[in-house]
């Protein structure tokens, strides 16, 4: 998840200095052809053939939902200081918390859910409705959402599918798919528009093979908090390339959001820890 992390940071980086002169909608559909493309060599390598799936139509509600996250997203991190964009994405755990409970039946405590109320107030600082607000707020936090079902979505077809056949599949229908609305504002890139396009490609799709690695191991809510690594690193590169400075306001809940997502992943680990060391001492039981 630490790595996936990190290649999304630099991926960010890259859309930031694309979006000076090419279009969101286009963006997004060079990182998928081009992460499809360094994706191939991985996916055939020793003469493996592609992989096959019997869940074509998860993958579409999937590749639906995750081009959704992808056009906010990337939307986001082109307008808004790369600090608020980032700081606002990370209300996708606290999204994830919530479904993980409703849709993946997990049990989520009441400390964890204070957590999540704790989170979802930090995000209110950084809002700061009727004062410092604007509309690109809002499309960062629907990318943060529509982020969050992508994971459970994930989580689900981790159970039926490997983590490489995930990836593939995605890649598969985000590239048709997000040609679409990138006809409507179609602009040929200039020669170093096109190394950043490319190094979206790359670093996406690393960044998305290491994280839909991290989700088949491991609980949902307990990895996706690792993510505000991201944070500090592009706090650091805003100001060294972009100067860029982060407002108190984005610093304070930034702060509160990371830490309701720290308390969640320690309760997880606490609660996966428990059911691990009692699971034996309960099979020892005599006559059960």
């Amino acid at each position: 998840m630490l790595g996936s992390t990190l290649s999304f940071a630099m991926m960010a980086l890259a859309i930031r200095y694309a979006t000076a002169t090419v279009p969101t909608t286009e963006i997004a559909f060079f990182r998928n052809l081009f992460g499809l493309a360094a994706l191939m060599p991985l996916i055939l390598r020793r003469g493996r053939a592609l992989p096959r799936t019997r869940h074509v139509g998860r993958y579409l509600v999937r590749t639906s939902i995750g081009l959704a996250a992808m056009l906010c997203g990337f939307w986001a991190v082109g307008h808004l200081p790369l600090a608020q964009a980032v700081s606002l994405s990370y209300a996708t755990p606290l999204f994830v918390t919530i479904g993980a409970a409703l849709w993946l039946n997990e049990n989520v405590r009441i400390r964890r859910w204070l957590a999540v109320a704790a989170g979802f107030l930090g995000v209110m600082v950084i809002l700061r409705p009727g004062t410092g607000f604007t509309p690109g707020m809002i499309v960062a936090l629907l990318g943060a959402f529509f982020s969050g079902i992508v994971a459970l979505q994930i989580k689900q077809l981790s159970r039926f599918d490997a983590p490489d056949t995930v990836v593939f599949y995605t890649y598969v229908f985000w590239v048709p798919m997000s040609l679409v609305p990138a006809l409507f504002q179609w602009v040929w890139p200039g020669p170093t528009a096109w190394l950043w396009l490319g190094a979206t490609g790359v670093m996406g799709t690393f960044g998305q093979l290491l994280w839909t690695r991290a989700i088949a191991l491991g609980e949902v809510s307990a990895l996706q908090p690792i993510s505000f690594v991201q944070l500090p690193v592009l706090v650091v590169f805003g100001w060294w390339l972009f100067g860029e400075t982060i407002d108190a306001w984005t610093l304070a809940g930034a702060a509160i959001v990371l830490g309701a997502n720290g308390y969640i992943a320690h309760r997880e680990t606490m609660l996966l820890r428990r059911s691990a060391t009692q699971a034996p001492v309960e099979a020892a039981k005599p006559g059960e």
